[in-house]
């Protein structure tokens, strides 16, 4: 079997939601859903590579890493933020049956044909909580951004002065503490 690695947007309140913690500060059950199936990611499809021919793989995921990021922001903007404004990407690898094209979406967007269960994230992608000021700003002009809005764009550009840090999933319980 061959796996594709894809990246699923999500929030902190989302993953709380999905993820309980143990009294030893582990998540408590590694099979926790934390994608439903048909839930929406992004992974190096072929017209992401048609796109940008000249990127090799490790670029080519980036791009869709960055896509992920601002799926995570329009999350972000369609629920109350309650002082969790920080962008949240699982990085996962499943089998590549199970990442269905979806171009209808993004050039690098992907449904996941099955639920994502916790053990199979590789890793967990956050802002740095002082990014949270400016991820809250543009979580409130990413749909004037992405209709053509100029100032609205720049606000949300402004998040490419924010890299996402990883986390282990052993960390998940102290993001979500």
């Amino acid at each position: 079997m061959t796996t594709v690695r894809v990246y699923v947007p999500t929030t902190l309140p989302d993953m709380s939601g999905r993820v309980r913690v143990a009294a030893d500060g582990r998540p408590d059950d590694p099979r926790a859903v934390v994608a439903d199936p048909g839930a929406v990611a992004f992974a190096v499809t072929p017209g992401l590579r048609e796109w940008y021919r000249d990127g090799d793989l490790e670029e080519l995921e980036y791009v869709a890493f960055t896509h992920a990021a601002r799926a995570s922001l329009r999350n972000l903007a369609s629920s109350p933020l309650n002082g969790a404004a920080r962008r949240v990407v699982l990085a996962i690898d499943i089998a590549d049956s199970d990442a269905v094209v979806a171009p209808e979406i993004d050039l690098s967007a992907v449904r996941v044909g099955a639920a994502v269960t916790l053990d199979v994230v590789a890793a967990v992608h956050v802002d740095d909580p002082s990014a949270a000021p400016d991820v809250e700003a543009a979580a409130r002009v990413v749909a004037a951004a992405d209709a053509g809005d100029d100032d609205a764009q720049f606000v949300v550009d402004g998040l490419d002065d924010h890299e996402l840090q990883w986390y282990a999933v052993q960390e998940i319980a102290a993001l979500l503490g």
